[in-house]
């Protein structure tokens, strides 16, 4: 008889917890991103829109169509990161999940990859409530949101799997604010969500086309909008995914000598 893949078990245990919150948390999916997008996508997007050069810096689209497929992005950066700190810490050092995990024939590799597979599962979530807001709208309703939420989830991933490498080194919670004012919050500002990268100084641009965020940022709106190309596809994608199994390297060797500890 074939049983339960190992990472799949580490899934459920994930899984049975969030079954707990799960209508507060896909509520707050919907929610969110339409009261975002109803103030900065259509508020602010009016005025963004009645500038002489707007059409130019945005690419002859409108302010609403350049942001919102960019909060597939940016939302499934919020959630991932967020999934991989405490809940990690938490795992560790709080609910020893993980160490009860250890006890099981399960390895610190198959451990690793259930995490892997749940945060993907939770920025999948996320990312599916922003693309069913998007398609309310005429200008973000398309075919290409069927790309566009794979994308999001794999920008999630590609924040969460690094972030879980350092958490997991981590014997206290005190960096984590700090990863979030000083890393999270500047991405969402500067990563190309809300401008054009190429507003902002030079060396501010290299800066960005090396974050995850504007990789995904472009993926997704792309696809929303429906141009993408098969080599920026590509170059993107491998950028994300760069991130994703370098993150699931370092992650299989600090849980193994965490666990082993």
């Amino acid at each position: 008889m074939m049983s339960t893949p190992a990472p799949v078990r580490v899934w459920e245990h994930s899984f049975a917890i969030y079954r707990r919150i799960w209508r507060s948390n896909v509520l707050g999916s919907f929610v969110q991103p339409l009261l975002y997008l109803l103030g900065m996508g259509i508020g602010v997007g009016a005025l963004v829109d009645s500038g002489t050069n707007s059409a130019e810096l945005l690419d002859g689209i409108s302010y609403f169509a350049f942001i919102a497929p960019a909060l597939l992005a940016t939302t499934a950066m919020m959630v991932s990161s967020q999934e991989a700190m405490w809940p990690v810490m938490d795992a560790f050092s709080w609910s020893y999940s993980y160490r009860s995990m250890a006890a099981t024939p399960l390895s610190p590799g198959q451990i690793v990859s259930g995490v892997a597979l749940w945060q993907a599962t939770r920025a999948a979530i996320a990312v599916t409530g922003v693309g069913i807001v998007l398609l309310f709208f005429d200008e973000t309703r398309s075919a290409g949101l069927l790309l566009a939420i794979p994308f999001g989830a794999v920008t999630g991933l590609a924040f969460s799997v690094p972030l879980t490498a350092w958490s997991s080194t981590r014997e206290r919670e005190t960096s984590f604010p700090s990863i979030q004012r000083f890393v999270i919050v500047p991405l969402f500002l500067f990563g190309g969500a809300f401008y054009p990268i190429e507003q902002l100084p030079g060396w501010m641009q290299t800066i960005a086309r090396m974050t995850p965020l504007w990789h995904g940022v472009q993926l997704c709106r792309d696809a929303v909008l429906e141009r993408l190309e098969i080599t920026d596809t590509l170059v993107h994608l491998g950028v994300l995914f760069a991130f994703v199994v370098v993150g699931l390297a370092v992650c299989r060797v600090t849980y193994t000598k965490r666990l082993a500890d």
